[in-house]
């Protein structure tokens, strides 16, 4: 399955390849950005068969040179590029700041019923700057296809409705990103 989404706040494309198997579900991505110089962007993601990040690895371009990043799960906790990262004990999942694609994990494990939330850690990963940091999220359910979120942590404030398809692969998200 391909997905393509744009950016709405500036100019920027993202093309992901997604793939689901027994053994689990992978995603391979690239995104192109024209903010703050320019720059390019792959990331690819192993995930469980329930959606829950094993490992990604993160390949950024732009005018100053080339930046590589790992995180991988270990247990309760994150390895960022080989080195354990005890701040990250207890996180959920990563949160790659450039692609609403892992807005979907959250999402999945949503219930479905009005007024059902999930409040979750995440490993936010920024990326501009590839820097990783714990945060906090929540994620509200609305209606069938449609949540809203709310950044506890690092964002602290920012609030956006998503709009997802019937598998939670976001079809809108207010402010940031829509699929093409």
């Amino acid at each position: 399955m391909m997905l393509c989404w744009r950016r709405l706040d500036m100019t920027g494309l993202e093309l992901l390849a997604l793939k689901k198997e027994a053994a689990g579900v992978s995603a391979e991505s690239s995104v192109i950005c024209g903010w703050d110089g320019g720059f390019r962007l792959d990331h690819r993601w192993q995930l469980t068969p329930d959606w829950r990040a094993v490992s990604l690895r993160i390949r950024r371009w732009d005018a100053s040179g080339e930046q590589v990043l790992t995180l991988e799960r270990e247990g309760e906790g994150w390895r960022v590029n080989g080195e354990r990262r005890p701040d990250l004990d207890g996180a959920d999942e990563p949160d790659l700041s450039v692609t609403p694609f892992c807005n979907t994990f959250a999402i999945r494990r949503v219930p479905a019923s009005p007024g059902a939330s999930l409040t979750l850690e995440v490993a936010y990963v920024n990326g501009h700057d590839l820097s990783v940091a714990r945060s906090r999220q929540r994620y509200e359910y609305q209606a069938p296809g449609r949540f809203r979120y709310i950044d506890l942590g690092l964002s602290k404030g920012f609030e956006a409705d998503v709009r997802v398809d019937e598998v939670g692969l976001v079809e809108r998200y207010e402010h940031l990103f829509e699929r093409v």
